[in-house]
């Protein structure tokens, strides 16, 4: 699974990377990266005119957990060593009217065998319409592989993407999930594969829409302050950050999803 995994990813990250050259004539620039054990991935930093910033991520890494990680991470009390393949994606469009889109999935092997992942957006302006339809459509992607995956995924979501120190939460949600084991490991691929086409498809739709839409400086400001919780929750409270800087991971390619620029009352 762990290649099938990879492959996947790889394909997906292709094919998004396509797409994403339908609205951004600028800089893809790819960047290779080692992993401190054993392994690496490739970054693909984007800077234009309709993305501000943008970041797409591929890795597939192993070696051993230390021992304050071997506690939490199923499969790994007895056994420290791990393989890993994943993409991460992030998108901050510079139009205020675009919300920030994060997407990641995950496969990760120890003793145990399980997916992670999810996506969520992060709107700065009125974008209650969209909101609900978004919500309506991954309801829809949910239900075709289990009745529970929305609500719950939907729940940890929310609780997962909220800033405790400031009582809110960084978006309008979508889904997030972790140690996806069902059972049945090839019913779990497909529904992570579904996550991923699902984004894919959002990513074209959205900034197909909104990105020759006017706005105004207003609007950009309200963006800017948004994009300061945005980082807030990903330097304080963000898994996948901590997990890479744990586990030797590269700096630039966790920081990755950071906005080019932020800015706070």
């Amino acid at each position: 699974m762990l290649k099938d995994s990879k492959d996947w990813f790889e394909s997906l990250r292709n094919q998004i990377l396509q797409d994403l050259h339908d609205f951004e004539v600028g800089q893809f620039i790819e960047t290779p990266w080692n992993h401190s054990q054993n392994g690496g991935g490739l970054m693909t930093k984007i800077k234009g005119e309709i993305i501000e910033k943008g970041g797409v991520n591929i890795s597939t890494v192993g070696g051993s957990f230390s021992k304050k990680m071997q506690e939490r991470i199923p499969g790994a009390k007895d056994n420290p060593n791990y393989k890993a393949t994943g993409i991460s994606i992030v998108i901050h469009p510079k139009s205020p009217l675009i919300p920030s889109m994060h997407f990641n999935t995950r496969f990760l092997q120890t003793e145990k065998n399980w997916f992670g992942g999810g996506m969520d957006i992060t709107p700065s302006n009125d974008f209650n319409k969209e909101s609900k339809s978004f919500h309506q459509k991954l309801k829809k992607l949910c239900d075709k592989h289990h009745p529970l995956y929305y609500e719950k995924y939907k729940k940890w979501c929310d609780e997962y993407f909220f800033l405790k120190h400031r009582n809110e939460p960084r978006g309008i949600g979508g889904i997030f999930f972790d140690y996806l084991d069902s059972g049945n490991i090839q019913n779990d691929f497909s529904f992570v594969k579904d996550v991923g086409i699902f984004f894919k498809k959002y990513i074209y739709e959205i900034l197909s829409k909104y990105k020759d839409k006017q706005w105004q400086e207003k609007h950009r400001i309200k963006q800017l302050i948004k994009r300061g919780r945005y980082v807030e929750f990903n330097l304080l409270h963000d898994r996948g950050t901590r997990f890479g800087l744990e586990t030797g991971g590269n700096i630039d390619a966790i920081l990755m999803s950071m906005p080019p620029l932020a800015g706070w009352d």
